[in-house]
């Protein structure tokens, strides 16, 4: 369970069999989940960002929403890729290529793309092949990177 909620949110601790919350809107508050043998319902949200929120029903299963990693991002357009390099790579090759201009890790391009994390390691394995990516792994983190020639498909020709 403590591996569990560490990764949940920074505010979200499994300590000595209970689970603490953390509040940052109120200084100082701290909250004592109780689930009273109804479950714990624990779901991301973008709506409470950037706090979690604790929910109590005396009938139903407490809740707590966590805010969702890369959030600021939702609401961001998408990089614009080269028309050509679309059409020969696919849309979502091509935007991979076009977001990996610093490192990001599986989850993070997931997230941007709209893709499964399965789906972007299968396009990212193609990439990687084809020398236009390039991946470090640090412990259960993969990080990856455009290489040189995939920086000069991305790279708009000049006119």
């Amino acid at each position: 369970m403590e591996g569990l909620f560490a990764q949940l949110h920074a505010d979200v601790v499994w300590r000595e069999g209970e689970l603490v919350v953390h509040g940052r809107r109120r200084s100082g508050a701290v909250w004592t989940v109780e689930a009273d043998g109804h479950g714990l319902v624990v779901m991301p949200s973008v709506f409470g960002w950037p706090d979690v929120i604790v929910d109590y029903s005396p009938r139903a299963a407490a809740s707590i929403r966590y805010p969702v990693p890369g959030v600021g991002l939702l609401w961001e357009e998408p990089r614009p890729t080269p028309g050509g390099l679309t059409a020969v790579l696919g849309r979502t090759r091509a935007a991979l290529l076009a977001e990996l201009g610093e490192p990001l890790s599986t989850p993070t391009l997931a997230t941007r793309l709209g893709v499964t994390p399965g789906a972007v390691s299968q396009h990212l394995g193609a990439l990687r092949g084809a020398g236009l990516v390039t991946t470090h792994r640090t412990g259960r983190t993969a990080v990856h990177l455009r290489t040189r020639t995939g920086t000069a498909l991305v790279a708009e020709p000049p006119n």
